[in-house]
């Protein structure tokens, strides 16, 4: 085969491939193939309500969905079984500034962690659309403790940066008399 002949095939062959791409993509041949490729990348889900500093709501296609941060727990504001605590409204405040800034917000399971929780919640680690972690940023803020009586992957991460912040007394280190408890973090003291 002369080479222009050659070159001649590689030219249709280039333009058969390229008009097979544009067509597919047109009628949507490829959007199965995209969704497996980005499905470790979750989406923007949008934020329906905020229960406290460790808690909100994000709708999931219509669906309303309640997330409890991994690796974190902020002072008690709601639960009815107990006292609101020291530190309990300001990071309930600080969560919902911080988030309602953008109104969205980015789910990341972890593999060492469950699903859900006795509660049915969702167990996630909650990205701004930013980029920040919002459970690490909670903890180095001194608006939360780590919580490590379950598993997680940023365990180790979490538990350094809480030393941190109770080191440079931040927020309820600084204003409230944490006390460890039986699971080997902290709890708040009451107002």
């Amino acid at each position: 085969m002369s080479r222009r002949l050659r070159r001649r095939h590689v030219t249709w062959l280039s333009l058969a491939i390229a008009l097979f791409l544009l067509i597919g993509q047109h009628y949507g041949w490829f959007d199965t193939f995209n969704d497996l490729v980005n499905s470790g990348n979750p989406g923007l889900y949008r934020v329906v309500s905020y229960a406290d500093g460790d808690t909100i709501t994000v709708d999931m296609n219509g669906h309303d969905e309640e997330i409890r941060f991994i690796g974190v727990d902020t002072p008690e504001t709601h639960d009815p079984r107990k006292n609101v605590q020291c530190g309990g409204p300001a990071a309930s405040v600080y969560t919902k500034k911080r988030i309602s800034a953008y109104g969205k917000v980015r789910l990341q399971s972890d593999a060492l962690s469950s699903n859900r929780d006795r509660y049915n919640r969702l167990l996630r680690y909650v990205y701004l659309p930013d980029g920040t972690l919002m459970n690490e940023n909670l903890i180095q803020n001194g608006y939360g403790f780590a919580y490590t009586y379950f598993p997680f992957s940023k365990s180790a991460k979490f538990i350094k940066d809480e030393a941190t912040a109770q080191a440079a007394k931040k927020g309820l280190w600084g204003y409230c008399k944490p006390t460890p408890n039986q699971y080997g973090g902290y709890t708040s003291n009451d107002l």
